[in-house]
């Protein structure tokens, strides 16, 4: 048993690793002996952040719009030219877009549509190449970020967010019985409430935090230490026989009457 969630070694991929709990995630591998290349459309800022987490190990940016298929597929060339397999693909790249139904635009539809979804299937298919090393006993994985509200109704105008979500929950289950004869494994994680770009209107309110609190039997955000040591353990031989499973992270928020 000894080695069970041992990552050292792995090379992981993280979409969306700039900022927010791809950061978080990326640092967890770093931290304990991953090799992590991160790719987000913000050059300058993804730079940086790699940069940043290159204190911890080796951290490879690589800028990319994911929600163009002609970009993906530049961004999985540069990673094959840097190595020939990589163990981990966590698909974290999201977006957001929150108004009325009324007047609810196709831009945002659009918008959320191509990088919660449709980015997360095009960047599996481009990457199988690479994820072709994956064994019985330790397979490849595939991480796809989801979301408590792709399980639940949160109760904003965000509605192409939470059927985005939605689909990541499905099409993770889809594929892992398509991709287990191939050694590869998928499952998701549902977060709940982080401190992230995307959440800062929540957590920067501190009435809107107090509202979020009651919800959530924990009586806490999720930290970095909690959405890192989930993706260790579906990295590691620890989660070797999981696949098609959603690990819903949210401090027993959608748990609660």
């Amino acid at each position: 048993m000894k080695g069970l969630f041992d990552v050292s070694g792995k090379t992981v991929v993280v979409s969306g690793g700039s900022s927010g709990i791809g950061a978080m995630m990326a640092r967890g591998f770093l931290e304990h002996g991953a090799k992590v290349f991160i790719m987000a459309r913000r050059a300058d800022a993804l730079r940086v952040k790699a940069q940043e987490l290159s204190a911890f190990g080796e951290c490879i940016a690589i800028p990319a719009d994911l929600s163009s298929v002609s970009e993906i597929t530049k961004a999985v060339n540069k990673i094959q030219a840097a190595t020939p397999t990589i163990d981990v693909l966590i698909n974290n790249a999201g977006a957001n877009w929150a108004e009325q139904l009324e007047q609810f635009q196709e831009a945002g539809w659009d918008k959320v549509m191509d990088i919660n979804i449709k980015s997360i299937f095009f960047t599996i298919q481009k990457m199988l190449p690479l994820l072709s090393d994956g064994k019985p006993e330790d397979p490849a994985r595939i991480i796809n970020i989801a979301s408590v509200n792709g399980l639940r109704n949160s109760g904003l105008p965000t509605y192409a967010y939470s059927a985005s979500k939605s689909a990541v929950i499905h099409l993770t289950k889809h594929l892992s019985t398509e991709l287990a004869t191939n050694n590869i494994t998928v499952n998701a994680i549902a977060p709940g409430l982080f401190a992230s770009n995307m959440t800062k209107q929540i957590v920067d309110d501190q009435e809107q935090v107090r509202s979020a609190l009651d919800r959530i039997p924990m009586g806490r955000l999720g930290s970095p230490s909690d959405i890192a040591g989930t993706s260790l353990f579906l990295a590691s031989k620890g989660s070797a026989w999981m696949t098609g499973q959603t690990v819903v992270l949210d401090g027993g928020m959608t748990a609660a009457p």
